[in-house]
């Protein structure tokens, strides 16, 4: 269940929350303070939140794609 909370939350944010959420937890590790368990959580939740800032990205290339071609087609009846 909490496994399923984790995945919601983060689908939940954008681009750059994400980004900062990962950039703390890559510190959280990098400082080596806390157990073993706990950085396997946190190295999880990381790659969750990298494959949800991939699709942000690939969503955004999309569009510009489309609006790209829009633009040429366009110019092309100009």
């Amino acid at each position: 269940m909490a496994e399923k909370t984790k995945k919601t939350d983060i689908s939940k944010l954008n681009f750059e929350q994400a980004i900062n959420k990962l950039t703390g937890i890559v510190a959280e590790i990098e400082n080596g303070r806390i157990p073993l368990e706990d950085s396997l959580l946190q190295y999880e939740q990381g790659m969750e939140l990298i494959k949800h800032c991939r699709g942000i990205l690939q969503h955004a290339e999309k569009r510009i794609e489309k609006i790209s071609a829009e633009s040429e087609s366009e110019a092309e009846q100009e």
